[in-house]
């Protein structure tokens, strides 16, 4: 199983930034696990949102040809806890892309108040100096990933034609 950390982009500039959100509920399994009397969404849990944004956002800037995978959490400051009814939006911007990765800043908003800071280096791991092969299928955007893409490129044809 794999599970998405995000809901849907609201705003995505090719190459340079990425924003989306995600809805935090109550129906979802962790938060009964997670401090049951008083459920908090894992900041482990932002963090790989945020990694799913800026990852998304690496990947499509390279036509998805390569396996983007994160590589090193360079900050993650938090300021507050996060719960259910909370709506979180990541919004992450390209640093520095090459052959080898990709180096990205991100900030996190709670209900439109500052959460936190997510700064991440991501590897292509075709372009490894390893020498470790890998599958040739592109097990990181399956599918289910890139159709978050469309849930913005919906979005913004629906505001379009609604003006």
């Amino acid at each position: 199983m794999r599970w998405i950390w995000i809901d849907k982009f609201t705003d995505f500039q090719s190459g340079v930034s990425a924003t989306a959100i995600k809805n935090v509920s109550m129906a979802e399994e962790h938060l009964h696990d997670h401090f049951p009397a008083y459920p908090v969404m894992p900041a482990s849990l932002i963090v790989e949102g945020m990694a799913q944004t800026a990852g998304i956002l690496v990947g499509e800037a390279r036509n998805f040809e390569e396996k983007v995978i994160l590589a090193k959490v360079k900050q993650a400051k938090f300021l507050k806890e996060v719960r259910p009814g909370d709506q979180l939006q990541y919004d992450a911007r390209i640093e520095q892309v090459s052959p080898q990765g990709a180096m990205t800043a991100g900030r996190v908003t709670v209900n439109g108040e500052p959460l936190a800071e997510i700064d991440i280096v991501f590897s292509h791991i075709d372009n490894n100096m390893s020498g470790l092969a890998f599958p040739e299928e592109n097990f990181v955007f399956t599918e289910d990933f890139k159709s978050l893409l469309t849930t913005y490129n919906v979005s913004a044809s629906t505001a379009a034609s609604a003006q």
